[in-house]
């Protein structure tokens, strides 16, 4: 009997999850912890596989300029990318026009429901450090505090320079830890492995909790305001980042996608780009990436590279205004494309991270950061597309960058 392959599992799981949510409404959620157990698997072992590889594929470089340039390649590309895709939502927000119509004993019940979840965005906003803390904050004061808090920021600072002392001590020293960290990410590797075996049942779980808790009413109601996110999404994953692969990584997109729809449904399923960091940078393996680019670029994408997120905050912003009939200039929508720019990097790689980042654009524009609650019914959903749309982009970078590098050889 020929074996299902594991996209093909995972696929499954997720369609039976949408039924048993469905089936069973609200006592779905009883099956929520098999989810949280797979879901805490794969977590568990991203800051040690952000650590090791990166610091192998930092000592592997060999060469500081060769790793400068590669940094600022990668920057350079999430930033232009992350501009197109909130210009986009931005256009579509103006030419749809979603919050405008929107039934008042709806807005109402909106408010009602989610308000004091609002809340708890707002105020981790005004919690949030200003540039210049978050730029200092990355130089960690204490190593072990950083990698039991996960700060990915500062996990990756460390990584770089640790593999970039290992380029500068003596060969016959470096080599010794290499092979131990080899070792190790092997290991790492194999956990990963062993996590991928429950993702078909961690995926039923996750998403069956979801249908089951939120359900599909709320969706119908602001379905216009959901379409134009998951069509601007869509419009942005398949344009930018399959020209992205053919002409600058000069990559078949098809090919590319075949390989890594493993990471794009774990993203989907988890809402967070650090639970499907493992598998991406494993996925990017099997089109030619090597650990030298993936472990450098996706690690770095998963902190830095928001697509998804900041294409969300400019549908999401200019709906809220829409409600509130506050009319935006030019200026304001400008303004909203730096913002989500700026806010989309360093978000944290979890669930609903997006939600606080855009109460710092509101906040910015001058709309009422209450308007959050409008928005909050169908948040899981779009926050699941615009996660698989970050991991996309993490990916197709290693491509670009890979190709780039590579030319740069001949």
């Amino acid at each position: 009997m020929k074996k299902i392959k594991l996209h093909t599992q995972i696929f499954i799981g997720l369609i039976l999850g949408v039924i048993v949510g469905l089936v069973f409404g609200e006592k779905a959620t009883i099956i929520e912890p098999i989810g949280t157990i797979f879901l805490r698997l794969i977590t568990m072992i991203v800051v040690p596989l952000v650590l090791v590889s990166l610091m192998l594929g930092t000592a592997s470089l060999g060469d500081l300029r060769k790793l400068g340039r590669i940094g600022i390649k990668t920057i350079v590309y999430f930033s232009i990318t992350t501009m197109i895709a909130i210009s986009i939502g931005l256009f579509l927000a103006n030419v749809v026009k979603p919050g405008a119509g929107l039934n008042e004993e709806v807005k109402a019940e909106l408010y009602k429901n989610y308000e004091s979840t609002a809340q708890v965005g707002i105020e981790q906003m005004e919690e949030k450090p200003s540039a210049i803390d978050v730029l200092v904050n990355i130089v960690p004061t204490n190593p072990i505090k950083t990698l039991v808090e996960g700060n990915m920021l500062q996990v990756i600072f460390l990584a770089l320079l640790f593999g970039t002392i290992l380029t500068l001590i003596k060969r016959e020293k470096s080599e010794i830890l290499i092979k131990f960290l080899d070792g190790l990410n092997d290991a790492i590797i194999q956990v990963v492995h062993i996590a991928m075996r429950l993702a078909p049942y961690g995926v039923m779980a996750l998403i069956a909790s979801v249908i089951g808790r939120y359900g599909v009413n709320i969706l119908v109601t602001l379905l216009k305001y959901s379409l134009v996110v998951v069509g601007g999404l869509l419009i942005y994953t398949v344009s930018i980042n399959s020209l992205s692969l053919k002409i600058l990584g000069r990559m078949s997109p098809l090919k590319f996608l075949k390989a890594t729809k493993d990471a794009m449904v774990i993203a989907f399923s988890t809402s967070s780009s650090n639970a499907a960091l493992p598998v991406s940078m494993e996925s990017v393996e099997h089109i030619g990436i090597s650990r030298e680019y993936s472990s450098f670029v996706i690690p770095l994408g998963a902190t830095i590279n928001m697509d998804g997120t900041a294409l969300y905050q400019g549908v999401a912003a200019i709906f809220i205004a829409q409600i509130y009939g506050i009319p935006l200039a030019f200026m304001d929508q400008v303004t909203i494309v730096l913002m989500a720019t700026l806010a989309s990097v360093g978000a944290a790689g979890v669930p609903a991270a997006g939600i606080i980042t855009l109460a710092m654009v509101l906040k910015q524009i001058g709309i009422p950061l209450e308007g959050i609650a409008l928005i909050l019914g169908v948040d899981r959903f779009l926050d699941m597309c615009r996660t698989t749309t970050n991991i996309i982009g993490d990916m197709t970078c290693s491509v670009v960058i890979k190709e780039s590098e590579e030319k740069n050889r001949k």
